[in-house]
């Protein structure tokens, strides 16, 4: 989910809110640090840090930030009488920042935006006070929106960044923005166990789509962040597409190949890459010719998909394939 989009979106059309966010994490926690969950001041809200009473308690306390003006941090300690508790199946320790949107952070929020939009890695800088609190973003070592920040966390940039997770240095708090691609895989069968494993060892972000249960499930695919279980041709409906998602075609058939091949081309994308052979290829290709689909976006398809390895196995081609996505990544 793009947060900052959605709450630039709610600033520009003056509906204030509470953003809450995991900064510190100890322990089997729902989410890990960095989870974020906006509340507009109506009482909609998007993202998630948790679900169950951790995240009821974070509704009711986001109009009370907004209406004070100044953040809170709410601290929860789930050891295994204190998850029950709480109604989470989880133990392990949050602390969870809520602080208040307003008109006045307009302008930051259209920077983290567009910096979301790009993938374009920084830093968030949120320092705490008596009286209310400053927030800086931080990019390539300088600040380019918001408020100031300590000198020691612009000149160290490069190494908050490294860490890859949110440091707590009393009341500063400093977040890395790094943002997983996403990528779509159509099919659950052989090859996208193994696509899915090497995809999100190398920081993608995995979605797993395909219509038979027994296959698109949890213990398949552990390492996938959402499994969704829908009929090729209805799934589309409830995906979002912005440009910058991977899509791997690898269903259980050339016809269901097209299928979603003469969907995913509609849209905008980072890449696109569908299995088979140079013959099946091209006349997937002639038939969507033939239904109105440019040439010269049917040419930007990798299909036959992968680096040129000569893999066999489903454990090879995998490999060719992310191989293939992290070219496109990097180029």
């Amino acid at each position: 989910m793009d947060i900052y989009a959605i709450v630039a979106d709610h600033l520009d059309r003056s509906e204030k809110g509470a953003i809450a966010t995991i900064i510190r994490k100890l322990g089997a926690a729902p989410r890990g640090t960095g989870a974020k969950m906006f509340v507009t001041e109506r009482g909609a809200f998007y993202g998630t840090v948790g679900g169950g009473k951790v995240e009821l308690d974070v509704m009711r306390e986001a109009p009370l930030v907004v209406e004070r003006g100044t953040p809170t941090i709410i601290e929860y300690r789930m050891d295994a009488s204190g998850a029950e508790a709480l109604g989470m199946i989880c133990g392990g320790n949050v602390d969870i920042l809520i602080e208040p949107v307003t008109d006045r952070q307009r302008d930051l929020y259209r920077v983290l935006a567009e910096m979301e939009r790009q993938t374009k890695p920084g830093l968030i800088v949120t320092s705490l006070s008596d009286t209310g609190f400053e927030k800086a973003v931080l990019s390539e070592g300088k600040i380019i929106s918001g408020d100031s920040a300590p000198d020691h966390v612009i000149d160290r940039f490069s190494e908050y960044l490294k860490r890859k997770d949110t440091s707590v240095e009393g009341r500063t708090i400093i977040e890395p923005m790094l943002f997983s691609p996403l990528v779509y895989i159509f099919g659950a069968g052989h090859i996208s166990l193994f696509l899915s494993k090497i995809a999100a060892m190398v920081d993608f972000g995995v979605t797993v789509i395909d219509d038979r249960p027994e296959f698109a499930n949890a213990e398949r695919f552990p390492d996938a962040e959402r499994i969704m279980v829908e009929p090729f041709d209805k799934v589309f409906e409830k995906l979002e597409f912005h440009g910058k998602e991977y899509v791997v075609i690898v269903t259980r058939g050339h016809a269901l190949d097209e299928t979603v091949l003469e969907e995913v081309i509609k849209r905008p994308t980072r890449y696109v890459g569908m299995i088979g052979s140079r013959r099946k290829t091209d006349i997937i290709m002639k038939h969507l010719k033939e239904k109105g689909i440019a040439p010269d976006r049917l040419a930007t398809v990798h299909s036959p998909i992968g680096l040129s390895i000569n893999a066999e196995t489903p454990e090879e081609i995998a490999v060719a394939i992310v191989g293939e996505m992290i070219s496109v990544r990097r180029a």
